[in-house]
C-alpha cells in the first residue's frame, strides 16, 4: 500500500503546491518534523539510538528526512514516469537548498546541517540517482552491476553518517565504511526478495548466478500463492540466496574493522549499523534461507542485545588501526 503521508505530502509541499506554504515553514518547525519522521517509520533498526550523540541527533533526522522522502518519491508514487519527474524536482530543491534557497521543508530542516558540516551535493545527487534507476532498471545481469547500484544507493548514507560524527573521513575509513553499508544493502535485498517482486516488481539477485530454470515464472508463483510452485523450487532457491548470503559476509567482515578506527561518538553508532546488519544476515540464514516465501525480521529483544553489544565493546576511544587486508567481494 502506497504510504500516504508521502501523498499528503506533495499536496502541501510538492512542486505544484503553493509556494507561500513553503515560506511559512520555520527551520525549527522543519526540524521538529523531521524528527517525528525519523521516529515514526519502523526501520530495522531506529535512526536515532541513544548511542547517536545528542547534539547531532536533529541532523542525523533532518538527513534520514531526505533518504525517507527521496525513497518514497521512488517506491511510493506508482508509476515511474511519475517518480521520475518528482525524483527530477527533488535534484532542484538540491540545487536551490546550496544555493542557499531552501524551500520544502526537508531542506530546510538540512540547512543547518549542510552550513554545519559544510556538507556537499554529491552524496545527496548519489542517493537520487539510485533512486531514479530504480525507475528504469528492475534487473541486474552482473554482480558488479549490483555493486555499483550499492555504491549510490547505499555508501553516500555511511558517508553522510562519519562527516555528522566529525570523522575525518580517511581512505582507510570511507572503505570500511562502504563495505558495511554495501553489505545492508544487499541483506535488504535478500531479506525483501518476496515483497521486491510482488510490490515493486524487481529481483536484484544478478541473473549470472541463477542457474535455475524458469526462475521467474516459479519465484512469482512461489511468492504470489505463499508456498513453493513445486517439488524442487524451494530447495534450489534456498541455495540461490545461500550464493547471495556467502557473498555479503565478507563485506561485512572487511567493515568490521571501522569501529576501531574511531573515536568514542563514532564507534557505537557504526558498531550498531554494521551488527545490526549481520544479525538479521544470520537470521536469513537461520531461517534457511527461505526468502523466496518469508520475510525475516529482528524483534525487539535482539535489537536491544545489539545496542547493548555496541555500547559495550566501543565503550572507550579505539583508535588503534588493526591490521590491513582488501575487501573480498
Amino acid at each position: 500500500m502506497a504510504d500516504r503521508r508521502i501523498h499528503e505530502d506533495l499536496v502541501l509541499n510538492g512542486p505544484d503546491a503553493d509556494p507561500s506554504s513553503w515560506s511559512a515553514t520555520t527551520v525549527a518547525a522543519a526540524r521538529e518534523q523531521s524528527r517525528r519522521l525519523a521516529l515514526s517509520h519502523r526501520e530495522n533498526f531506529s535512526v536515532l539510538t541513544r548511542l547517536v550523540p545528542a547534539d547531532v541527533r536533529d541532523d542525523f533526522a533532518a538527513v534520514y528526512a531526505f533518504c525517507r522522502t527521496a525513497d518514497d518519491l521512488s517506491d511510493e508514487m506508482g508509476d515511474p514516469r511519475r517518480s521520475l519527474e518528482l525524483l527530477d524536482w527533488w535534484k532542484s530543491e538540491v540545487d536551490a537548498a546550496w544555493n542557499g534557497n531552501p524551500r520544502h521543508w526537508v531542506f530546510r530542516a538540512l540547512q543547518p546541517t549542510i552550513e554545519r558540516f559544510d556538507l556537499e551535493q554529491g552524496p545527496f545527487l548519489d542517493l537520487i540517482s539510485a533512486f531514479e534507476q530504480d525507475q528504469t532498471v528492475t534487473r541486474y545481469e552482473t554482480w558488479d552491476q549490483l555493486i555499483d547500484y550499492c555504491r549510490r544507493s547505499a555508501d553516500p548514507v555511511g558517508r553522510l553518517v562519519l562527516k555528522l560524527l566529525d570523522e575525518p573521513g580517511s581512505p582507510a575509513q570511507l572503505e570500511r565504511s562502504d563495505a558495511i553499508c554495501t553489505a545492508l544493502q544487499l541483506t535488504n535485498h535478500w531479506q525483501d526478495l518476496r515483497r521486491d517482486l510482488l510490490d515493486r516488481d524487481r529481483i536484484y539477485i544478478p541473473r549470472e548466478m541463477i542457474e535455475i530454470d524458469h526462475f521467474e515464472t516459479r519465484f512469482r508463483t512461489t511468492a504470489t500463492q505463499g508456498w513453493a510452485s513445486d517439488a524442487t523450487f524451494l530447495e534450489e532457491s534456498r541455495g540461490l540466496v545461500r550464493a547471495c548470503v556467502d557473498r555479503t559476509w565478507p563485506l561485512y567482515s572487511f567493515g568490521s574493522e571501522l569501529p576501531g578506527l574511531l573515536g568514542p561518538r563514532a564507534a557505537p553508532v557504526i558498531e550498531v549499523l554494521g551488527g545490526g546488519g549481520a544479525s538479521l544476515l544470520r537470521r536469513i540464514e537461520d531461517w534457511d534461507y527461505e526468502t523466496t516465501v518469508n520475510r525475516p525480521t529482528i524483534g525487539p529483544i535482539g535489537k536491544l542485545i545489539i545496542l547493548a553489544k555496541a555500547w559495550l565493546t566501543t565503550r572507550g576511544s579505539r583508535q588503534t588501526a588493526p591490521p590491513q587486508r582488501e575487501p573480498s567481494c
